[in-house]
C-alpha cells in the first residue's frame, strides 16, 4: 500500500490559530512522539504553556539528563561470575525492566536511545556481555541529542560493535569488511549511496588495530602491531589512514549523504513515514551548519509547524514499547515492578526484544509492526494490562474516567471523551462511537442511565472504563499516534 505525505507547513515554529489550535490532540501529539505519551493532568498542563516553549523544555531536559547510573557488574567480565550463564541473563532481564522505567520517567531521552538502539545496531545476541550492553546504552543516551560524527566515532569503538560487527577480527593480516560495509550503508551514507566497494576494502584497512581481545567481556582495547599502515584511498584521499582520520574524511567528502541520510531518518520514524524532501533538505543543511549538533535539527524539526500539521497526527504505527507504554503512561498510572515486568514480557512477544533488533538493520517498523498474528498479539497484550488495572487498581480507572470526562453522568460523553484521549484523530465513523458507548454501558440497565441514577462511583465503573478500552484496543485508530 503507498503511503501518501499529504502535509503542508514549513520548518517555521509552529504559531497556534484558529485553523491550527493548541489543543490536547495537538499536545498528546507531542509526548507520543517525543515521547511515550502523558497523563490526561500533563496534557492540561502543556496546554497552559507555549508549544515551542514546551518542546525546548522537553529537549534541555533531556540534554541535561545524566546517563542511567553503573550497576555493580558495569565493568565485571567473565571472572567476575560464579555462574556466567544464569547471571547475565539475570543482569540483562533487570537491565531491561530498568530501561523499561526509565522510559516512563524520561520520555524524550529513552525514545531517542531507542531510535538510535534500531540505527546504530549491536545486537545483544552476539556480545552476551552486560557490561558491553551497559557501555553500550551509556553511549546511546550520551549521544541521543548530542554530535553524530563523535557517537559514530566513539560507537565504532566500543567492544558491543567490534563484537557483533566483528571490528575485533579486522586486522592486518586478515581483513574483515563488516563494519566498514555497515558504517557507510546503514550508519551514515544509506545504501549504494556514494561509496564504492574499494572504498569499503581500503576503509576496513584503515580501521584494523581493535583486536585486544583476551578475556570475554573485558576491554577491548587498541593494538597497534595489528593495524594496518599502509597507504589507503577513501573517497579519493589517499595516505596512510586510521581511526580517527575514516571519521574526518567520511564526514568532510560525503557531508551531503550524511546529512540527508540521518535527517530523512529520523523523519520518517518521528513525523511521517513518508518524506517531504523540501522539509529533510533544509534539516540537512540545519545538520551540516551546527557541525553534526543533533539538538539544533531536533529543536527545528518538533518546534515546527509541519510537525504539527493535521496530517502528521496519527500517521505512524506504535511500536510495541509505544503500545504498552502509551497504555501505562495515559492511564496516569502509578506503576510498580509487576506492571513494569509483564509490560516488558509483552514487548518481548510483541516482537522488540529490547536490544535484539531483527538484524544489523533493524526493526523496519510502521507498517510491519502490524500483521494478522501480530494484531491478534496486541489485543492480548492490552486485554492482559487492563485486567491487571482492573484487578490492581481500580480507582485509577475511575480517576481516569473522571478527569477526562468532567465527572460526567452521561455515558456517551465519558465514553467519547476516553475514545478521543486515547486515538490521535478520534475515531473514524459514528458507528465507531455508537459502539464505544455500547461497550462502556455494558450490563448497566439503560433506566438507569435514563432517571441520572447512575455515575462514576458506581462499583460497575472500573470494569467498564477497562471494557471500554478493550473495546478501544481492538480498533486500527488506537494502534495510530
Amino acid at each position: 500500500m503507498v503511503t501518501v505525505n499529504c502535509a503542508t507547513g514549513t520548518l517555521a515554529p509552529y504559531v497556534p490559530s484558529a485553523a491550527m489550535p493548541w489543543n490536547r490532540q495537538r499536545a498528546l501529539h507531542l509526548y507520543r512522539r517525543l515521547g511515550f505519551g502523558a497523563t490526561p493532568q500533563e496534557v492540561e498542563a502543556a496546554l497552559a504553556q507555549n508549544p515551542v516553549a514546551l518542546v525546548d523544555s522537553l529537549i534541555d531536559a533531556a540534554i541535561a539528563l545524566p546517563p542511567t547510573p553503573p550497576p555493580v557488574w558495569a565493568d565485571w567480565d567473565i571472572n567476575d561470575y560464579t555462574d556466567f550463564g544464569q547471571q547475565t541473563q539475570e543482569q540483562l532481564i533487570v537491565y531491561v525492566t530498568d530501561w523499561i522505567k526509565d522510559m516512563i520517567a524520561n520520555g524524550l531521552r529513552e525514545k531517542l536511545a531507542l531510535f538510535w538502539s534500531n540505527h546504530l545496531v549491536a545486537r545483544y545476541e552476539t556480545y552476551v556481555c552486560p557490561s558491553y550492553l551497559y557501555q553500550y546504552h551509556t553511549l546511546l543516551q550520551t549521544h541521543a541529542l548530542g554530535n553524530y560524527k563523535t557517537f559514530v566515532y566513539e560507537m565504532g569503538k566500543t567492544p558491543a560493535m567490534l563484537i557483533f560487527l566483528n571490528g575485533v577480527q579486522n586486522t592486518l593480516f586478515s581483513p574483515n569488511e563488516n563494519y566498514a560495509r555497515e558504517l557507510y550503508e546503514l550508519f551514515t551514507l544509506g545504501q549504494d549511496n556514494g561509496y564504492t566497494q574499494e572504498d569499503i576494502v581500503n576503509t576496513a584497512r584503515a580501521l584494523t588495530g581493535w583486536n585486544g581481545f583476551t578475556v570475554a567481556c573485558a576491554p577491548i582495547p587498541y593494538v597497534p602491531f595489528l593495524h594496518d599502515n599502509g597507504n589507503k584511498t577513501i573517497f579519493g584521499q589517499t595516505g596512510n589512514w586510521g581511526y580517527d582520520e575514516v571519521h574526518d574524511i567520511l564526514f568532510t567528502q560525503r557531508d551531503d549523504e550524511i546529512a540527508h541520510h540521518i535527517c530523512a531518518k529520523l523523519y520518517r520514524t518521528f513525523v511521517h513515514p513518508e518524506v517531504k524532501e523540501e522539509i529533510v533538505a533544509e534539516l540537512a543543511t540545519t545538520f551540516k551548519n551546527n557541525n553534526w549538533e543533533l539538538a539544533p535539527v531536533l529543536r527545528q524539526l518538533f518546534r515546527s509547524e509541519h510537525f504539527f500539521d493535521e496530517f502528521v497526527i496519527g500517521a505512524e504505527v506504535k511500536s510495541p514499547t509505544e503500545l504498552m507504554l502509551n497504555l501505562i503512561r495515559e492511564s496516569g498510572n502509578t506503576f510498580n515492578d509487576e506492571i513494569i515486568e509483564v509490560s516488558t514480557y509483552l514487548i518481548y512477544n510483541l516482537g522488540q526484544e529490547l536490544f535484539n533488533p531483527t538484524d544489523v538493520a533493524g526493526w523496519p517498523g510502521n507498517r510491519e509492526w502490524i500483521d494478522s498474528s501480530s494484531l491478534t498479539g496486541r489485543w492480548l497484550a492490552c486485554d492482559a494490562y487492563l485486567y491487571g488495572m482492573y484487578e490492581n487498581f481500580p480507582q485509577v480507572l475511575v480517576n481516569l474516567a473522571k478527569t477526562l470526562s468532567g465527572n460526567s453522568t452521561d455515558p456517551e460523553v465519558v465514553a467519547r471523551a476516553i475514545a478521543d484521549f486515547y486515538t490521535p484523530n478520534g475515531l473514524y465513523s459514528d458507528e465507531a462511537y455508537v459502539r464505544a458507548v455500547a461497550a462502556f454501558k455494558w450490563e448497566v440497565p439503560q433506566n438507569y442511565y435514563d432517571n441520572g441514577l447512575w455515575n462514576l462511583d458506581w462499583p460497575t465503573a472500573p470494569a467498564q472504563t477497562a471494557l471500554l478500552l478493550r473495546n478501544l484496543s481492538r480498533l486500527p485508530e488506537f494502534q495510530l499516534m
